[in-house]
């Protein structure tokens, strides 16, 4: 199979709603109003409740209570309500999985603090409109769940990663590609804004002077994630390319104060996600 067809397949399991959908259209419509966002939200009642609270938490630090989603669109913009919802998918993909191929309570930390290094790295690095690149971090390895659902004993293999044999090496030696090729093909297939997905897609090209610095940020913050969920395992030398740094002129400093703003916001995050498996 190639990623593609594992994006093909998966995506009866980790469809869109149809609010997404209709949300997009809404965004293309220069002459859409709030109310028409808030209309199309507010007839899902767990889409609404999941929203506020996402719009509550960590992820926007905003002082005092957005208690509705009219008030929600104003403040935080139309195309972060969307990439809200994304995170709501993706927050609700843990239904499906039963198996025990890959470490999920590993997979969704590292995935959620990816994308709050990505943001905040992004903020540092001087580059705009930073909501994208959040969901861009998410998502980033979305792969690996479907690779878990369709081939587990494959995920598990590649879960199996070390100092000698980072987990993109293990990938693209089991699949021949690796997990953020996939979550690339799904991105498009949801049709999801080119922005979001052109980092994932470019993942592994980080390195070339020719590509932009959303990629490098990406594939900085994912390295990050991982000395993050295992700080026993990998040295930071080991592991970060300077080279990215200095392309996108963070210090070690920078390094160190946006890695401890994520580790601190992601608890909480996680905890929203799925209170079950992370209030243990």
């Amino acid at each position: 199979m190639n990623a593609h067809e594992y994006a093909l397949q998966a995506n009866g399991s980790f469809a869109l709603p149809d609010a997404c959908f209709k949300v997009k259209a809404l965004m293309e419509d220069e002459n859409s109003e709030i109310s028409d966002f808030a209309d199309v939200i507010s007839v899902d009642p767990s889409m609404t409740s999941r929203l506020l609270q996402i719009a509550n938490s960590a992820i926007y630090h905003f002082p005092g209570e957005i208690s509705t989603i009219s008030r929600a669109i104003t403040i935080i913009g139309t195309q972060a309500i969307y990439n809200m919802m994304l995170v709501d998918v993706a927050a609700s993909a843990f239904k499906h999985f039963e198996n025990q191929a890959i470490d999920l309570k590993r997979f969704w930390r590292m995935s959620i603090y990816c994308g709050l290094v990505t943001k905040n790295l992004a903020i540092k690095a001087g580059i705009k409109d930073i909501e994208r690149l959040f969901v861009a971090g998410l998502l980033q390895n979305f792969g690996e769940l479907l690779v878990a659902k369709i081939t587990p004993k494959t995920a598990s293999n590649c879960e199996q990663y070390s100092r000698d044999n980072l987990p993109w090496a293990m990938q693209a030696s089991a699949l021949g590609f690796t997990y953020t090729d996939i979550s690339a093909e799904l991105l498009k297939i949801w049709q999801l804004p080119e922005k979001i997905i052109i980092p994932i897609r470019h993942f592994n090209q980080a390195q070339s002077n020719q590509i932009n610095k959303d990629v490098k940020v990406l594939n900085l913050a994912s390295r990050l994630a991982l000395l993050d969920s295992h700080s026993d395992l990998f040295e930071y030398d080991e592991v970060i390319d300077e080279s990215l740094c200095a392309n996108l002129k963070l210090s070690k400093e920078d390094i160190e104060q946006v890695t401890e703003i994520a580790a601190n916001d992601a608890t909480g995050i996680l905890a929203l996600m799925n209170p079950k498996l992370f209030s243990r």
